[in-house]
């Protein structure tokens, strides 16, 4: 039987090289948006709608909705809360219907929604291990699309892509071509062991932790917390039966 293909983009710049060849894209921003994402649907709320601009978010928001903004790791003035994942666990989000616009990842997420593929879910650490049994019970071809950092290179999403293609290629049904998942997959083999310590001189971990953020990060770094799958259709993020 032929293998299916799992390879790691490191940024949405990048993306156009990957695009229309995977039947699965998985989007990554670990600091923080989709464990965020994650977090709040392991906290009760219905859905999320991912907007790539502040002037979508405003829209949205002039309709009723709540809505959560960020750039450069801080709240955007005037808006309900940021991506932090605590932001997403109270008890007033439950059964909501809830806005996200952050500076990469929902960036990403829109990148990817201009693909032909027949899935687009969220991957994090959070929820690791529910997602790379999802994606070896899918067998289809993998692409893991990295949210990075203003379309450069960062460290933890690439990790995380890494580790979803080691996990899928170690089930022997899986394999990647290009020398960016072999470079994932080895950051992730390094890394593994103590995220945390491993990504303390990271560019993001520096960032937040100037913003007193410490405890998202060590919320984002804490794998398999959940088992939620949230998937892209019709522009929200939902979780599928």
């Amino acid at each position: 039987m032929e293998k299916k293909i799992v390879e790691v983009c490191f940024t949405p710049k990048e993306f156009d090289y990957f695009r229309d060849r995977f039947e699965i894209i998985v989007v990554i921003d670990v600091l923080r948006a989709t464990s965020a994402i994650c977090s709040a649907f392991n906290n009760g709320v219905k859905s999320v709608i991912p907007v790539a601009t502040i002037e979508q978010a405003q829209e949205y928001q002039k309709q009723g909705y709540l809505v959560g903004a960020e750039r450069n790791g801080e709240i955007v003035e005037g808006f309900d809360f940021g991506n932090s994942p605590y932001s997403y666990m109270k008890e007033e989000l439950k059964g909501q219907e809830v806005v996200l616009s952050t500076t990469n990842g929902t960036r990403a997420i829109e990148i990817a929604a201009q693909s032909n593929a027949e899935h687009i879910v969220i991957g994090s650490l959070i929820n690791l291990k529910s997602l790379v049994d999802w994606l070896i019970e899918q067998n289809k071809n993998v692409v893991c699309l990295c949210s990075g950092w203003k379309d450069k290179f960062n460290l933890e999403d690439t990790i995380c892509g890494g580790a979803i293609a080691d996990e899928l290629i170690a089930t022997g049904k899986f394999t990647s071509n290009e020398d960016a998942s072999i470079a994932a997959k080895y950051l992730y083999q390094s890394s593994k062991e103590n995220y945390f310590g491993f990504l303390k001189s990271s560019s993001h971990r520096r960032r937040l932790k100037r913003l007193n953020l410490n405890e998202d990060i060590k919320y984002c770094l804490n794998p398999n917390q959940t088992d939620v799958i949230p998937q892209l259709e019709n522009g929200k993020l939902i979780l599928k039966n």
